[in-house]
């Protein structure tokens, strides 16, 4: 099974890489367009260079891998995406191939978590349009939604939250699932020491922190799409 989990940043899509790739049974990829992502749009990023040189930069490499052999004999492979990174001219038929997972997260939350790696950022950084477009897409083509979950479902209670996650996607719960040991990983992006100071000290899902106070009108931009598939979620 192929498992795509198509988020913005800063939505704890690496502790839900974390999570899946402590079950015994999961191989993890993280973030593999993300070179293509740079080098068909020329955009400046924290450690660019670096990305580029340890990815593959063709959209269509990435897509090879994706649908090859799942790496270490595993029978589930859990694959880390940025909703953003999907171009317009990169080619989404090989999504078909996947179990699509959509996670989200509250817009305010996103952007205070954002600035602290990065300023100034749009809304196209965040994720949110093109999430709510992939998220259409899949729903047409299934006939109704695919699974959607929301990071303060899954911090409040991941085993619920993971355990009916698993349901849908039609694969055995694990408890390995709720925890992992401290540290880096080899499957990790070269980007994890700008990126994941937090989840490398981490062992399993913390709390919901406070909600940020103080208006952002960049959350307020983000927030239709944000809502377009909240109410979609599994809880």
């Amino acid at each position: 099974m192929r498992i795509a989990m198509w988020s913005g940043p800063r939505n704890i899509s690496t502790a839900m890489m974390r999570s899946f790739g402590n079950r015994p049974d999961c191989a993890v990829i993280d973030e593999p367009f993300y070179a293509a992502y740079l080098a068909e749009s020329r955009l400046d990023h924290p450690m660019r260079d670096d990305i580029l040189s340890t990815q593959p930069r063709s959209a269509a490499d990435v897509i090879s891998t994706l649908l090859g052999e799942i790496p270490g004999g595993k029978t589930v492979f859990y694959q880390k995406h940025m909703t953003h990174h999907m171009l317009p001219s990169f080619d989404i038929g090989w999504m078909a191939q996947c179990r699509n997972v959509f996670l989200i997260r509250a817009p305010e939350r996103v952007v205070a978590s954002y600035i602290r790696k990065r300023e100034n950022p749009t809304l196209d950084d965040l994720g949110f349009v093109r999430q709510a477009e992939l998220f259409a897409r899949e729903a047409d083509r299934l006939g109704k939604a695919p699974p959607v979950i929301d990071c303060d479902d899954v911090l409040a209670d991941p085993r619920i939250v993971l355990g009916k996650l698993c349901d849908a996607l039609d694969i055995c719960f694990a408890d390995a699932m709720l925890a992992w040991p401290v540290g880096r990983r080899a499957t990790d992006g070269v980007w994890a020491p700008h990126w994941y100071h937090a989840v490398e000290a981490s062992t399993g899902f913390e709390a919901p922190s406070p909600k940020p106070h103080g208006p952002s009108p960049l959350a307020d931009e983000a927030r239709p799409y944000y809502e377009f598939l909240y109410p979609h979620r599994i809880v």
